[in-house]
């Protein structure tokens, strides 16, 4: 009977970590796939797996985050107005299901929070930059409370701070010192758990590299 009930656990552990293990590659392949791509299609259809992704492992909190970075991506690349808000719903919609299978936010919640909130922003800027600017940066400093050490922090305000005007205190020059602070946190981070997010480092390599060109000038 003992070695039954080892026998029963062992399978289920297996079972388990099997499933774990399909879950993990899954969906970093797929992400992957939509984060390395600049091409509209082909993160479209990444986005469209995703989005079964998010279905197949529901229970997973991770599934719907990402899939809700999918959609708050491709907002920014859509052209057409109301089609840029219906894809901040669906990222508003799936970070609500990730926060809900959580129980609270978290760090990676509140930025992504922060993220979608510069989405819905970026669909009519001049109407709406004062409510979600404001939640913007409401949600970054919400998940600087829970961990400072978060790089997708300093990313987001750097991405933030490089395109505002210079006349309003923007640019190149102000946004290096946060790419810089991100970097140092990056570099803390590996891809290898996805239930871990590391989102970002690609696009912030990108973008201190746009700031130290300016500084060689």
């Amino acid at each position: 009977m003992t070695r039954y009930i080892i026998a029963t656990a062992i399978a289920a552990f297996s079972y388990v970590n099997c499933h774990a293990q399909d879950y993990n590659e899954t969906l970093k392949k797929t992400f992957l796939a939509f984060d390395t791509t600049m091409d509209y299609q082909k993160k479209v259809e990444a986005s469209n797996k995703l989005n079964l992704i998010a279905k197949k492992w529901n229970t997973e909190w991770t599934s719907h985050f990402y899939n809700a970075y999918a959609k708050a991506q491709l907002s920014y690349m859509e052209k057409e107005e109301a089609k840029k808000d219906a894809y901040v719903d669906e990222a508003e919609k799936e970070l609500g299901e990730a926060v809900g299978i959580i129980g609270k936010d978290n760090d990676e919640t509140y930025v992504m929070s922060a993220l979608i909130a510069n989405a819905r922003m970026a669909v009519k800027p001049q109407a709406r930059w004062q409510k979600y600017g404001k939640l913007f940066e409401e949600n970054l400093q919400k998940a600087k409370e829970v961990n400072a050490e978060n790089p997708r922090i300093y990313y987001l305000a750097g991405v933030s701070k490089f395109f505002t005007p210079k006349m309003f205190g923007g640019g190149k020059k102000p946004a290096v010192s946060y790419f810089e602070k991100a970097e140092g946190f990056f570099a803390k981070e590996t891809d290898a758990d996805m239930s871990k997010p590391w989102w970002g480092k690609m696009q912030n390599t990108y973008f201190l590299g746009e700031c130290k060109k300016e500084d060689k000038e």
